[in-house]
């Protein structure tokens, strides 16, 4: 089952692999008008960068692109929290999903008018979230 983490994550662990996981939630994002812009391999870049060695981590950036248009229009520099995170990671063997809480996320734009929107963008990636979680 999702849950919010400290109101700024949908998260919940899955009982697919990471790689299935990643798959799963990229058709998923799609199935909910989502496509992902940015994809950053945290994993890959902290052993690039640094040489650090961790557990497999992905952020996927998705967008939906009528909702973002809808926000755009009413905060032009929306696209400054955009586009919506979705991670998947390991962590001690077990995969977890988690999403940015767009509740929060626009709260701190202070605009009624987004209220909509981010209760839509939050119905949608909880849902993507459960489903992961159900595996």
């Amino acid at each position: 089952m999702a849950t919010d983490k400290a109101d700024y994550a949908i998260s919940g662990e899955t009982p697919l692999s990471f790689g299935e996981a990643v798959e799963k939630a990229r058709a998923l994002l799609q199935e909910a008008g989502y496509g992902v812009l940015s994809e950053i391999d945290v994993q890959a870049k902290l052993k690039e960068k640094l040489d650090i060695e961790r557990e497999p981590y992905l952020i996927l950036g998705a967008c939906n692109p009528p909702l973002a248009n809808q926000g755009l229009n009413v905060e032009p520099e929306l696209g400054t929290l955009l586009p919506c995170n979705v991670v998947i990671y390991e962590q001690e063997g077990r995969t977890h999903v988690a999403a940015v809480e767009p509740g929060t996320m626009l709260s701190v734009v202070g605009n009624k008018e987004l209220e909509p929107i981010a209760e839509q963008v939050r119905s949608d990636l909880s849902r993507v979230v459960e489903e992961l979680a159900r595996g």
